[in-house]
């Protein structure tokens, strides 16, 4: 898949900064290394890294943690995420992941190699028909 724009230097802080979370990635599971970063609007940066938990579906995706440390600190405007695996080429977020980050209006998605090969991707590259969630209509009683 071609990326969408050229890598800036906040692209690469950002990366580095998915980069340092990765080394904490807690994968006794697969072993599967994942660190990503989320830059706000203001320009702050929060990390997170992957979780895994032996039981499925119970461990936690290094989008999320990062995405959820913003928010937990009140944050909720949010500009780019960056992802860093070992893949070649480098994971994109995962579907579920992809979700949450259009949900939270993010649309720059960083992804980098460990060892630096860096592409940038607009969301809707990654998910082009995005689930909106629109309540139903009141029923009249």
């Amino acid at each position: 898949m071609p990326a969408s724009s050229a890598v800036t230097d906040a692209d690469l802080a950002l990366a580095e900064a998915a980069r340092q979370a990765r080394e904490n990635a807690w994968v006794p599971v697969t072993g599967f290394r994942v660190g990503a970063a989320v830059r706000t609007a203001d320009g702050l940066v929060f990390a997170g890294c992957n979780v895994e938990h032996p039981v499925p579906h119970e461990g936690s995706c290094a989008e999320k943690v990062a995405l959820y440390h913003a928010v937990a600190e009140g944050h909720r405007n949010f500009e780019a995420v960056a992802v860093v695996s070992h893949n070649d080429p480098p994971a994109t977020p995962c579907g579920s992941c992809r979700q949450t980050l259009d949900h939270w209006g993010i649309r720059r998605v960083i992804v980098a190699h460990e060892d630096g090969r860096t592409q940038v991707f607009d969301l809707a590259e990654l998910l082009p028909e995005s689930f909106k969630w629109m309540p139903e209509p009141p029923t009249p009683n």
